[in-house]
């Protein structure tokens, strides 16, 4: 197997606190890694030890078959990266920011400028400055920063902040792009679970500061279950007939006005039919499928890691 990124009983602690507890990780050669995990679970911790912004406390970080070390110059410059919000010289056009970034990697490609900048979809900034550029503008132009040197690695942690539906499409669609077309191999972080999972070939879960699961997303795709959700103010009565009249048992309460049904021996109409006979006043009942969101909120609910 050919693995661009390999984290081995990687540690972090500030103080006494450890905030990275052993983790391992492979992010593979072409692959784009979804990286998720609630707030203050240590994503963006590791992508800066990953980029030497920070020093591990102990564990081994290797990246292109190479062990990280303080001189890793060169091996930096492959990697192309997003941490927390992009910083610019706001003073400064986006074109030019692009410039000095080029220079500061002595990258001399006269096209990539614009090249990058198209990708992005980035219009009308050769002569507005940066600070009076809309988040989202600034998202764009430090993907295009991010992108412009055509890194092997890419690095994004939570890339489509700030932008609206049509941007957050237009970003999806250029990192898939940049996998398939490029073979760009993508490391990407983001709270927005339904985006990770239209793009991400394998999901890497953190909690607490320990990856709890690392799996293909083509297994949890096989994992996914249909069921009819029944949502009702009457759950109780309405679980009552469903065990006793129509001898469905395998079903769950969820809430106060939710119910999965995930025995589907019946049809839908059947269900329904039967629970309005029965005075079950029902707001609404269809088929669904379980998705990523409820495979990570599972996760999390069942890994006690505060200890």
């Amino acid at each position: 197997m050919n693995y661009i990124l390999r984290i081995t009983n990687l540690v972090k602690k500030f103080g006494d606190k450890e905030v990275i507890s052993n983790v391992n990780m492979n992010v593979k050669k072409g692959e784009i890694y979804g990286f998720l995990g609630p707030n203050g679970a240590g994503k963006t911790t590791i992508m800066k030890m990953i980029l030497n912004l920070i020093k591990p406390s102990s564990g081994e970080i290797e990246i292109f078959g190479e062990t990280l070390n303080f001189e890793a110059y060169e091996t930096l410059k492959r990697i192309g990266s997003i941490i927390e919000y992009p910083v610019f010289y706001d003073k400064l056009t986006g074109r030019e920011n692009l410039e000095l970034h080029c220079e500061y990697m002595g990258y001399y490609d006269k096209g990539a400028i614009d090249k990058a900048i198209e990708l992005v979809n980035l219009k009308d900034i050769d002569n507005k400055a940066v600070k009076d550029f809309s988040l989202g503008m600034k998202q764009r132009l430090g993907i295009a920063r991010a992108i412009i040197t055509r890194p092997e690695f890419l690095i994004l942690d939570e890339p489509i902040n700030g932008l609206d539906p049509i941007g957050i499409k237009e970003i999806r669609n250029l990192l898939k792009m940049l996998s398939k077309e490029y073979g760009i191999t993508i490391l990407i972080s983001s709270h927005i679970l339904g985006e990770i999972e239209q793009i991400a070939d394998t999901i890497g879960v953190i909690n607490n500061g320990r990856l709890i699961e690392q799996v293909s997303m083509d297994s949890i795709r096989d994992q996914h279950t249909e069921y009819v959700e029944i949502i009702t103010k009457d759950c109780i009565r309405a679980a009552y007939i469903l065990e006793n009249d129509l001898k469905i048992s395998n079903f769950k309460i969820l809430g106060d006005n939710t119910i999965r049904i995930y025995d589907l021996k019946l049809v839908q109409k059947d269900i329904s039919k039967t629970l309005i006979l029965n005075g079950i006043n029902i707001e609404g009942i269809n088929k669904k499928n379980s998705t990523l969101e409820d495979h990570f909120l599972k996760l999390l609910e069942g890994s006690d890691l505060s200890a």
